[in-house]
């Protein structure tokens, strides 16, 4: 363990290792006791912080969601315009996907996993999906989209349709979600 890893405090280890084993391993696979032992904590202690697992599961996505829009979104201070900036979102899919470590959308594969759209993590990966939308929303709108909404539900379809297809066949987008992405943008802003 690094020097920073011994100075987190138990909950952080619990929620960094629940974030991890939850997104590579799944949820239902990751027991209690091997969570535990992973973040190097007791199962008391985590029970003692987390009243169920599912607490644990609901935190852990939210607490690794700012990372995860983080990485896959443009800030403003980008220097990139509104277009570009949606497709420098499914840029970063596509690169993402053709990594052997890629695993999907941890919202999505939280939410999928899980079934149960009232799970206090369904919501919270309801919301970060919520924000992905936004995100597009609000790009679509400063690049004078005439149905701004409409083109982010789309454009969030197939993001996650892309994130989803990328895990289903094992392999790359090979820029198929830029493609496509760009082709939605094109029929709703007309081509840059």
């Amino acid at each position: 363990m690094t020097s920073t890893t011994n100075q987190a405090t138990p909950r952080d280890r619990l929620l960094r290792a629940a974030a991890e084993l939850f997104h590579r391993e799944g949820i239902a696979t990751t027991g209690v006791e091997r969570l535990c032992q992973v973040a190097g904590v007791s199962k008391r202690t985590m029970y003692q912080l987390f009243e169920t697992k599912d607490a644990l599961v609901a935190e852990s996505l939210a607490a690794c969601g700012p990372a995860v829009v983080a990485a896959h979104l443009p800030d403003e201070t980008s220097g990139l315009g509104p277009r570009d900036r949606i497709l420098a979102a499914f840029a970063y899919l596509d690169e993402l996907s053709g990594s052997p470590e890629f695993r999907g959308c941890p919202f999505l594969n939280t939410a999928v996993e899980l079934r149960d759209p009232q799970h206090p993590a369904s919501v919270v990966a309801r919301d970060y999906k919520q924000r992905l939308t936004d995100f597009f929303a609000g790009q679509a709108r400063l690049a004078g989209a005439r149905d701004p909404e409409t083109l982010a539900r789309q454009l969030t379809i197939v993001y996650d349709g892309s994130a989803s297809r990328a895990v289903t066949q094992g392999a790359g987008l090979d820029g198929l979600a830029a493609l496509t992405a760009s082709a939605l943008l094109d029929a709703h802003l007309g081509a840059a």
